[in-house]
């Protein structure tokens, strides 16, 4: 199944667990240090360096950059710590998380009740 990263909140209801799919569109690298700043801007009110709204965010552990490029190979980090910040980023709008490992319940029910899909 192919889908659009602004359109993943209109297919949540077609996704099943182990579906294969081709994600295309904006994708966000961010790890736990910025989650916790984005969470910490929210508190105070302040503007986030980019929409919420239908974002998707990409726990992403890059390597060091090799010569003449931006930066090294990236792979997926260890989700679990992001999950005291991810229920605020989903109440906010965040719907599609891209790494690995298990999710806590307190993620699991947000993502439930705000609709929202984890890769």
């Amino acid at each position: 199944m192919r889908i659009l990263t602004d359109q993943i909140k209109d297919k949540l209801g077609d996704l099943h667990a182990g579906d294969t799919i081709l994600l295309s569109g904006t994708v966000y690298t961010a790890r736990d240090a910025a989650h916790a700043k984005i969470c910490k801007m929210i508190e105070n009110g302040e503007e986030l360096p980019f929409s919420l709204a239908g974002a998707t965010v990409y726990y992403a552990g890059p390597t060091p950059a090799h010569d003449g490029l931006p930066i090294g190979s990236c792979g997926p980090t260890t989700s679990s710590r992001m999950d005291k910040f991810t229920p605020t980023l989903i109440e906010h709008g965040l719907c599609a998380m891209i790494g690995k490992g298990k999710r806590s319940d307190e993620v699991i029910e947000s993502m439930k009740k705000h609709g929202a899909v984890y890769f």
